[in-house]
């Protein structure tokens, strides 16, 4: 049956501008509103790769009887004057927001102009837990491989902005606020609901998959983002890929091209980059009978979209030696922390080189 049928619902606007975001606006929408009137606003960024995988999930959102508006917004200057202009009606007309990414300076910008009294923030990984963390202490909203470093000049310009979003997404009496996340939460602010994602809208769409022996590993853009040292990853991946028999490597669609072909000579691995989520490619399979993760988001969905397949999924914990002196003075608590709350996977510990 289509989503669309049944009772109608308020007009939903939801943005997003990751493959990730788009799979749990489907995971929420399936759950929560199999009725809603629900249109997709891909705000596209600029990497190929991300945005190739926007497209095919795109594709899975229209076959499954939503309307997605793709916009360029990041296309040049003019681009997010048009992208705001064109979307001011509809933001004025939507009763709920869905959001992937309460960090984002545009959905931030976009909070401000709607009057929607029903706001979602649907799961974008590890920082779906920081923005849950910092909207109870009533902190500014900052990424959490950035909190410590001090403000850039586009910080301090966008810093009205940034608190008038925060603002808007604090419950009150004409206003409700709903985090759906399959991720811990800890640390809930009052009066926000919190609902769980159990991946059901995955497991029914796909799979199961197909397992083979030996194992896959994921990568992560703890490099790109300046947290974790090059050459110390590079030795790391070696040694779990040969400790555990691993043959492929499933990219993150952040990391960088020359890391990769360096990483698939110097280890032997197959480099696979993803058409889809991984959720989506490991339900799909064929799968490794065991996946290889550093602290990630996949630690925590991967168990729930592969339950009763038999796969497992095993964390390799991050050495405090691999981190850069660049990275947040909290990067090792925090990558701990996505490891420890972690359900349904074995821990290894940190391995080293020889």
């Amino acid at each position: 049956m289509s989503p669309r049928a049944g009772n109608a619902s308020a007009p939903t606007l939801a943005f997003v501008e990751s493959p990730v975001q788009l799979l749990n606006v489907l995971e929420w929408a399936h759950r929560h509103a199999p009725g809603a009137d629900l249109t997709l606003v891909v705000l596209s960024p600029n990497d190929p790769m991300t945005r190739g995988q926007l497209r095919r999930m795109s594709e899975l959102a229209r076959e499954e009887g939503y309307e997605v508006r793709w916009e360029e917004a990041r296309g040049g200057a003019a681009a997010p004057f048009q992208t705001i202009g064109g979307l001011m009606g509809p933001l004025r007309r939507a009763e709920r927001i869905v959001m992937g990414d309460p960090f984002s300076r545009y959905v931030q910008l976009l909070l401000t102009i709607t009057r929607a009294r029903d706001l979602v923030v649907v799961d974008d990984g590890t920082a779906t837990m920081e923005f849950v963390t910092q909207l109870a202490r009533g902190e500014r909203l900052v990424r959490w491989h950035r909190k410590g470093s001090r403000p850039g000049p586009r910080d301090l310009v966008f810093g009205p902005v940034s608190g008038a979003a925060r603002r808007r997404l604090t419950p009150g009496e004409r206003r409700r606020v709903t985090v759906f996340s399959s991720m811990p939460i800890a640390e809930a602010p009052g009066g926000v609901e919190i609902t769980a994602n159990d991946f059901s809208w995955t497991r029914a769409r796909f799979g199961p998959p197909r397992i083979t022996k030996g194992a896959d590993l994921v990568g992560t853009s703890l490099v790109e983002t300046g947290v974790v040292d090059g050459e110390r990853y590079l030795e790391a991946v070696r040694t779990l890929a040969k400790a555990h028999g691993a043959t492929r490597y499933f990219a993150h669609r952040r990391e960088s091209a020359d890391k990769l072909h360096r990483l698939s000579l110097e280890t032997g691995l197959e480099v696979v980059r993803p058409e889809l989520p991984l959720e989506l490619i490991a339900r799909r399979g064929p799968i490794g009978g065991t996946i290889l993760s550093f602290p990630s988001t996949v630690v925590h969905t991967l168990p729930l979209a592969l339950a009763g397949t038999g796969v497992r999924v095993a964390v390799c914990d991050i050495d405090p030696d691999w981190l850069t002196h660049g990275a947040s003075p909290r990067a090792q608590g925090f990558l701990n922390g996505v490891t420890g709350t972690a359900r349904g996977v074995d821990r290894l510990l940190a391995v080293r080189g020889t």
